[in-house]
């Protein structure tokens, strides 16, 4: 009797033990974020004067008078709700210009989300125009599925409510085009 009183307590004291020992999880990130609300960001920096070099040769400056970190979100972004000015310099160190009221970049995408009185301005004097732009980052292509204005170094005009193109806009496309015009050379 005693016996079975011991392979009882033995029995229930193991499933006990498995039962705790399979529960626990690894939890620590959740420890992280203990204090942090997932509605609020993680890092605020203002006032960016961010500069990226590339073998000693400044590509590009990020200018910004507030920028907010949520990558303690599943979906991570960083926020720039008072807009950007980003100068772009090219490998002959020509600058295009790229300003935006507001922009968010995904960070696990690339997707950059432009909006609000988007305008790019490229060395050669083409203007784009537009109220919201996305820039994928991976594919270096520009979209966007609103009213767009492109005018060009040659008076020329297109404008369209659809548009993409690569990002040294060597290739353009504007669909449903009205009220354009483009100046042929002979």
């Amino acid at each position: 009797m005693k016996k079975q009183v011991v392979y009882k307590i033995l029995n229930i004291v193991t499933v006990f033990t498995v039962t705790m020992f399979f529960s626990c999880t690894n939890n620590f990130k959740d420890v992280q974020k203990v204090g942090v609300s997932e509605n609020e960001p993680i890092g605020i920096a203002e006032n960016i004067n961010l500069k990226y070099t590339d073998s000693g040769k400044v590509k590009a400056i990020l200018l910004s008078p507030k920028m907010l970190d949520y990558r303690n979100r599943d979906f991570a972004f960083n926020e720039f709700p008072e807009g950007i000015a980003l100068d772009i310099f090219d490998e002959q160190n020509n600058k295009s210009v790229v300003v935006a009221d507001y922009a968010i970049i995904y960070v696990n995408t690339g997707l950059i989300d432009l909006q609000g009185n988007v305008v790019i301005t490229t060395h050669d004097g083409n203007v784009l125009k537009t109220e919201q732009l996305y820039y994928d980052q991976k594919d270096e292509w520009l979209f966007s599925n609103h009213f767009v204005e492109v005018s060009g170094n040659d008076n020329s005009l297109m404008k369209g409510n659809v548009f993409d193109a690569n990002s040294d806009f060597s290739l353009v496309n504007i669909y449903e085009m009205h009220d354009s015009f483009m100046v042929l050379k002979e």
